[in-house]
């Protein structure tokens, strides 16, 4: 845990939990778990046999020599995290959580998805466990984004619900998810795959994965003999963000830098408010209600970010950046073209930043970009993206 943490599931006036009593009593005990077990050798061993066995970790940190051509400028790594299992860095946390599960006795599962990787994850998470029954809630309107997604868990056992509350996007999938638990949390195990929500939840899911900037800083050392410049992550709930930065957060010579999506700019325009059980910086409209947001990229879509970005941000320890969404499309496709690799359109927001920031910068510079995920998912959407201009 970064150091800047005063009070217990805080981050500066960041984080807590505002939930009814018997849902904290609840965290209460997933909190004590959790503090147990992270420390539990027999659980670490466990852990890392499926990062190395499993996942495929550590993956590479890949020089992206063609683009620093293409654009001048600084040196532009990057971290691989499309070359997991089930394709993104979702996996790394749905592991995790799923063995904790697994020793707290749970015998369902619930979660919520936004892009579909994190319902993939979990649903894979379930299946290489075994009897788990897994259930995932996602908005409508991303179940017709992403339906390859949605026959991906299906195909992998897990129950999908199309939350056709609201505007049908990741805010309602967790706002069906929370309520799920608070009816049956005897049995049911709440595998949130963002870093946001009620305490404990972004101190797990940041510790889980950390192991992103544990392994890349490791690997600049190697290559570079040096720390980066800079690290860019896209920043939707801030999972990959935050594993991209933690080891960086003290290294106070490293530029770390969130993007977000300009249509839902969330730590550049919100305002300190609770949401979901926690507090940080949220997109409200004029009523005081969280705001409707809009990105082309699903996993993006929420009005909310976690509490240690919102404390990165006031504290002015890391930067955020918003990129437009034409813009995360022409990195898609640059990408594409002279690396060959389709990135994940919510990695393509950091990989645009990156490549505006490289030529700010001398070529002895070195910026790492979190590749949060492949774009598998995206293709047919970007396809019709393309032709329809």
């Amino acid at each position: 845990m970064s150091k800047q943490v005063a009070e217990k599931g805080y981050f500066g006036e960041f984080g807590g939990s505002f939930v009814p009593d018997e849902l904290n009593n609840v965290l209460k005990i997933l909190d004590d778990n959790f503090e147990k077990y992270k420390n539990d050798p027999e659980f670490i061993e466990e852990f890392d046999y499926y990062m190395k066995e499993y996942i495929g970790r550590e993956n590479p940190l890949t020089f992206a020599e063609n683009l620093m051509r293409h654009v001048g400028g600084a040196k532009i790594y990057l971290k691989r995290e499309d070359l997991n299992h089930t394709g993104a860095h979702k996996i790394n946390n749905a592991i995790g959580q799923i063995l904790l599960a697994k020793r707290m006795g749970a015998t369902r599962i619930i979660a919520e998805t936004g892009a579909g990787q994190h319902g993939v994850a979990t649903a894979t998470a379930c299946a290489i466990v075994g009897g788990m029954d897994c259930t995932i809630y996602m908005g409508k309107l991303d179940t017709e984004r992403q339906a390859l997604n949605v026959f991906r868990m299906e195909l992998l056992g897990a129950k999908v619900i199309p939350v056709e509350k609201g505007q049908g996007r990741l805010k309602d999938a967790v706002d069906e998810a929370l309520n799920d638990l608070v009816q049956n949390y005897k049995n049911t195990f709440y595998l949130l795959g963002s870093a946001v929500g009620p305490h404990p939840f972004p101190t797990m899911v940041k510790y889980f994965q950390s192991i992103i900037s544990k392994e890349s800083k490791k690997q600049i050392l190697e290559k570079e003999g040096k720390l980066p410049t800079a690290v860019v992550a896209v920043a939707g709930g801030g999972s990959n963000a935050i594993g991209s930065f933690a080891h960086y957060i003290d290294e106070e010579d490293v530029q770390l830098i969130g993007v977000e999506p300009e249509e839902a700019p969330t730590l550049t325009k919100g305002v300190p408010a609770v949401i979901h059980g926690f507090k940080c910086l949220t997109l409200l409209d004029e009523k005081g209600e969280p705001q409707p947001t809009y990105s082309i990229a699903a996993g993006l879509d929420y009005p909310g970010i976690g509490p240690e970005h919102s404390y990165l941000k006031t504290s002015n320890r890391a930067q955020y950046v918003t990129i437009k969404g034409q813009e995360a499309l022409e990195a898609f496709q640059l990408l594409s073209k002279v690396e060959g690799i389709i990135p994940a359109l919510e990695s393509a927001h950091a990989v645009a930043y990156a490549l505006k920031l490289a030529k700010t910068l001398d070529k002895e510079d070195v910026i790492i970009v979190n590749l949060s995920g492949r774009g598998d998912k995206d293709v047919e959407q970007v396809y019709k993206m393309i032709k329809d201009k």
